[in-house]
């Protein structure tokens, strides 16, 4: 039997956009076993819910993870509001869920330019960070911030976006369209990119349900896991379906997040088509007093909150479950018996977030 060596992966790792660390043993070039070790980059953010009041809290949710700020933003107030039985108005549901789609197009371009530079693809990690520049332009003018944005409160949201400018912001969709487009049949018909991908981190349908696997991870395994189809924020009022792939390998988990940027770009045009009239929030009037269990859709998959009051201003417990940390056990799956040189390509298509992993 070949000899085996134990060789450490991150934390810091030219093609991680994360610190996750990982000891690989290794016979010769291929990955026999995969152990992770959590907790580098552990910041104590749940903590923080016992010494801040429960409005002010969302600020710090928002900041467990820059990339999905918005959607944690959103599942920790869903949590609040089904505990205070607070009936946010319509049109802030429409809100949300449109900054919450522009988080996924922001999110998605961003990994898929990752994604290329893993594979030494300069050039399309370019044209993906070009494009998504203009999402991310489009939510400065609309909240304030281009990657945290601190326009989801309790009750509602802090700002409104008037007709014209929702006008204006699917009219610029529209001429990015073509471009998202273009990009997207990079990643689909590109023989490089079929070359590093198909085939490679295998996670059969049956080993993605076992292992808990969320987000483009289990819809590129053939499961057709999508929060939103809950219908919570406007989605139970939109007309979509989760898009699912059966390659169970990392090219799958790669079409998924592409055609997921045109599913959001039709998500954000029916919510601005459909939006009501109407206030933007509600008044908040005393403490939280019981427990809820929220999930939300981010772009990586399933987030939970889970929330404990006892009526005080300070939240007794907020526990977070972040997609991350559910797609762990299945990357660890994938990397066993992959060759070495494809340890990043599989490790980035779970599109790890690490600091949202560890709080």
């Amino acid at each position: 039997m070949a000899g085996r060596i134990v060789v450490p992966f991150g934390p810091q790792h030219p093609v991680l956009p994360e610190p996750i660390h990982l000891d690989l043993v290794l016979e010769d070039e291929r990955v026999v076993e995969a152990i992770p070790s959590i907790g580098y980059v552990h910041r104590g953010l749940e903590k923080l819910v016992e010494k801040r009041d429960f409005k002010d809290f969302v600020y710090i949710a928002e900041r467990i993870c820059g990339i999905c700020s918005f959607t944690h933003s959103v599942g920790y107030c869903k949590a609040i509001e089904a505990i205070m039985d607070l009936q946010v108005p319509e049109r802030a549901q429409y809100l949300r869920t449109i900054w919450s789609e522009y988080s996924r197009l922001h999110s998605h371009l961003l990994w898929l330019g990752l994604y290329a530079d893993a594979m030494g693809f300069e050039n399309l990690f370019m044209n993906a960070w070009r494009i998504r520049e203009t999402i991310l332009d489009a939510m400065e003018e609309t909240t304030g911030g281009r990657v945290i944005q601190g326009v989801c409160k309790v009750g509602g949201v802090r700002r409104d976006i008037s007709d014209a400018k929702l006008k204006e912001m699917t009219a610029k969709l529209d001429s990015i369209g073509g471009e998202i487009e273009d990009l997207c049949h990079v990643f689909f018909d590109d023989a490089s990119v079929k070359h590093r991908s198909v085939g490679v981190g295998m996670l059969s349908k049956e080993d993605a349900h076992k292992l808990g696997a969320v987000g483009p991870v289990a819809k590129g395994s053939g499961i057709a896991l999508d929060l939103r189809q809950t219908g919570y924020s406007a989605y139970g009022s939109l007309d979509f379906k989760p898009i699912v792939e059966t390659g169970c390998d990392c090219y799958s988990r790669c079409i998924v997040r592409a055609k997921e940027l045109a599913q959001s770009v039709d998500l954000i045009k029916q919510a601005a088509a459909n939006i009501p009239a109407g206030d933007i929030e509600v008044k908040v009037k005393g403490n939280p007093d019981g427990e809820y269990f929220s999930r939300v859709e981010q772009p990586r998959g399933e987030c939970i909150h889970y929330v404990k009051a006892n009526g005080s201003k300070n939240i007794l417990r907020e526990r977070v479950r972040t997609p991350s940390s559910a797609n762990i056990p299945p990357l660890v799956k994938m990397l066993e018996g992959c060759q070495m040189a494809d340890v990043p390509v599989i490790v980035l298509s779970i599109d790890p977030c690490i600091g949202c992993a560890e709080r």
